[in-house]
């Protein structure tokens, strides 16, 4: 059972977001690669597809918070969904980085629309529960946060894993030869992809059979898809987290995401971006102390405001030092620091606001609101992919020349790898500062309510515990 202050439970349940992030980083970061490079589908098709997937997610994803919200099976309300999500996911995963019927042309753009939407739906199904589980916890905001904290450390190291060691791994992998060297080709991505599935049911496997949900909160009442969009119609925090988050996520997606084109097309060192990821995960380790160091002697909002402006001179370093790597590399350690710190702090602010969304409506809805979380970082994705797309359908860029591309191919990559990130962190900036009021004596007043609100429930619990005991006891002779 995860208890306060229990590290062992904290890290067990930490270990699966190794697993999750091995999936989502690889989809993520390198499908783009794979689709454009390998597979030679059209930018105009990929353009049109992230769209229409993330349209349906918007029913989705909260359709899922929904099921898991009203749902109790014998493992619990979060854990059997974990396990049926995460081996989906897997399967999914090794499908969508494989062409095992040698598919081409239309059937080819059909396969991939199916499974690229279905990977999705399974991420989705693991994902939610996942974070779900942190307000069931414990209700202590610190509390929250060395959780949110564990969970973003092992996060972290599956996202270092896919970042670190996929430019390595993949000419290992492959068999396609390009002047004298291996250069990423079909089997080397489907063999990655496997390795990356195994290990997402092993970590989620574990992670599940270690923990034990404590505090579940039933909804009080059955909800449907009008309630559903309702919550979120009428929680304008949680509106105002999206739109920030979003933006935020986007900039740091662009970097993942063009960086395989641009140190390939670009710079011509495919490796490159290995040792440039090594200083990532660094900085991804690093801003994990951030929050615990700074919290010390500062607010959480004032700690978040840290996190974003240092990502964004980060960002702002990497663009006027493209030209020297050692120091663009630092630069992007800077700003891997406060990106890291952010993704803590945006799962703590999502507790906060299912607080506030019991404090204002009246009853809580962990999944559904965190379900928000999901369909954020999918539309962050869908920014980063329309930018990205749009950039090289418009440049004319060829997946097949690597860096033998125009020099307008190589502009359009370098606009979306080190100046798109710091308008994009500018903007979420500003809107946070703006406009997100949980913070201060309102989250204090916030936070006393909800738990009053738990002390009340527990005492009536307990008095009909009291009076049901008296009603059945037997009659004094």
């Amino acid at each position: 059972m995860m208890k306060k202050g229990g590290v062992r439970g904290k890290l067990s349940y930490g270990v699966g977001a190794v697993g999750l992030d091995l999936s989502y980083g690889l989809f993520y970061n390198y499908l783009a690669k794979y689709l454009t490079d390998v597979l030679l589908l059209k930018n105009n098709f990929l353009l049109f597809l992230t769209p229409i997937a993330r349209i349906w997610d918007g029913v989705n994803d909260p359709m899922m918070g929904t099921i898991v919200d009203n749902g109790r099976m014998k493992m619990g309300k979060y854990r059997p969904w974990i396990l049926i999500g995460s081996f989906s996911n897997a399967l999914v995963l090794t499908l969508l980085f494989s062409n095992p019927l040698h598919l081409s042309g239309t059937p080819l753009y059909a396969y991939v629309a199916v499974l690229y939407v279905a990977w999705g739906m399974t991420n989705t199904m693991a994902d939610i529960p996942y974070w779900s589980m942190v307000p069931s916890f414990t209700s202590d905001p610190a509390e929250r946060s060395i959780i949110a904290t564990i969970a973003r450390t092992f996060s972290g190291a599956g996202q270092g894993i896919i970042s670190i060691f996929t430019p390595i791994v993949l000419p290992l992998l492959s068999v396609k030869m390009m002047n004298g060297e291996k250069v990423w080709d079909a089997y080397g991505f489907s063999r990655w992809a496997m390795i990356c599935s195994l290990g997402l049911i092993v970590f989620s496997t574990f992670s599940v059979s270690r923990t034990r949900e404590k505090h579940i909160t039933k909804p009080k009442e059955r909800f449907t898809f009008k309630k559903m969009f309702s919550i979120a119609r009428h929680n304008d925090q949680l509106l105002i987290f999206m739109l920030f988050a979003m933006l935020s996520n986007a900039g740091w997606y662009m970097v993942s995401g063009v960086g395989a084109y641009y140190f390939d097309v670009v710079l011509g060192k495919p490796d490159g971006q290995s040792v440039f990821n090594l200083f990532g995960s660094a900085g991804s380790i690093l801003g994990l102390a951030v929050i615990p160091i700074m919290m010390k002697f500062t607010s959480r909002r004032r700690t978040y405001q840290f996190s974003l402006a240092l990502a964004l001179v980060g960002f702002a370093g990497m663009f006027f030092s493209s030209k020297i790597p050692i120091v663009m590399n630092v630069c992007f350690l800077l700003a891997s620091i406060g990106i890291a710190s952010m993704f803590i702090s945006q799962t703590v602010f999502l507790a906060d606001i299912v607080d506030y969304g019991e404090v204002k409506q009246g009853f809580r809805s962990e999944s559904i609101i965190f379900s928000m979380k999901g369909f954020l970082q999918k539309m962050a994705y869908t920014l980063q992919t329309i930018v990205l797309f749009s950039g090289l359908s418009l440049s004319g860029y060829d997946g097949t020349l690597h860096a033998q591309n125009s020099q307008t191919a190589k502009n359009a990559i370098s606009f979306m790898m080190l100046i798109a990130p710091a308008i994009l962190i500018l903007l979420s900036l500003l809107l946070f500062t703006f406009k997100f009021k949980l913070h201060g004596k309102y989250m204090e007043e916030i936070t006393a309510k909800v738990t009053a609100n738990r002390a009340a429930e527990e005492a009536a619990a307990a008095q009909r515990k009291t009076e049901d005991g008296e009603e059945t006891a037997p009659a004094a002779e």
